[in-house]
């Protein structure tokens, strides 16, 4: 097909891992197929008057850390001129990720293909989506009332994590069992003395043998893998700590796949990384899922190629119009 015009909506690329970031893997496959390869940051996001904007980097991308793109041009675009545009910001999803959602939505109908939609990813709260299916997933509590909390893990047996709603990265989340002398002090911390709710679920013994992140190309599985916490940690995010190792999806795993694609298709979340602690789903990724890099060297798959084959479709049906 004729060559594309994609734009990724990330972090600076400075800061890219070339031998992790998706992002990164997403762009190398772009440039593999002749499509030109534009960036911007958050921050360079703009409304010119009339319409959505941003300075962007034309670059070549390499996989050479340190060396990793070049620089071929830098100016102001309206968004319209993309044919497609990857939203890869890195979480938090604070007030300024959810303005960058709907300027981006301002292009007319010359709007990008966009990957994620942009209301998408705003409706679909990574800690939050999941509650949509809550035969999938352990016991769940979301409050901010102290009593509530307490009384939860009193009655798990075998433990409670507990984790902020708009955490990413395995930052904040922790264990308490019921006879934790910490458990009061933890939720006080963790709600802003009762000013924020928190996620609450019962504890997953299986999750000492890590959880699995599966990947999903416009609500199919495509790869995954198994991210195994640390001995003198209960987290398995590859973030804090957690060592990546082939997985294995199961009929379970197949199941809660296609219980999600409907919804996933109808939102427009054509690459979203799902987190599946033994029988349960715990998380729906949605801004900047990873693990593609190590799902490919895991499993011998190119899931980068996936996604990009969906792009191209989605382009030349845009383009078409």
């Amino acid at each position: 097909m004729a060559a594309l015009t994609i734009g990724f909506l990330m972090d600076p690329l400075e800061t890219v891992r070339v031998n992790h970031d998706s992002t990164f893997q997403l762009m190398l496959e772009a440039q593999k197929r002749g499509h030109q390869v534009r960036y911007f940051e958050q921050g360079w996001l703009r409304f010119n008057g009339t319409c959505a904007e941003a300075r962007m980097r034309r670059v070549t991308v390499r996989a050479e850390q340190g060396r990793h793109f070049d620089v071929l041009d830098e100016a102001a675009h309206p968004l319209s001129t993309l044919d497609v545009l990857f939203m890869r910001k890195d979480p938090p999803v604070d007030a300024e990720f959810l303005h960058a959602t709907q300027l981006v939505e301002l292009c007319g109908d010359r709007a990008p293909a966009f990957i994620n939609s942009p209301a998408g990813i705003r409706d679909a709260n990574e800690k939050l989506f999941a509650l949509r299916y809550p035969d999938l997933m352990p016991d769940t509590r979301i409050t901010r009332e102290l009593s509530v909390l307490l009384d939860f893990i009193s009655r798990n047996a075998q433990g409670t994590i507990l984790k902020p709603i708009d955490g990413f990265g395995g930052k904040g989340i922790l264990f308490l069992s019921p006879t934790d002398r910490n458990a009061r002090s933890a939720v006080e911390l963790l709600t802003l003395g009762g000013r924020e709710a928190v996620v609450a679920q019962a504890y997953i013994p299986e999750s000492r043998l890590g959880d699995k992140r599966i990947l999903l190309v416009d609500g199919e599985p495509v790869g995954g893998v198994l991210r195994v916490p640390s001995e003198d940690d209960h987290r398995g995010n590859m973030a804090a700590g957690g060592v990546p190792r082939k997985a294995v999806l199961t009929a379970r795993d197949l199941e809660i796949c296609e219980r999600l694609k409907p919804e996933l298709r109808r939102r427009g979340l054509l690459l979203v990384g799902i987190d599946v602690l033994g029988d349960y789903l715990t998380e729906v990724n949605v801004t900047s899922p990873t693990g593609i890099y190590e799902a490919n060297q895991l499993d011998g798959v190119c899931v980068e190629a996936k996604v990009l084959d969906v792009a191209e479709r989605l382009a030349a049906q845009r383009n078409a119009r």
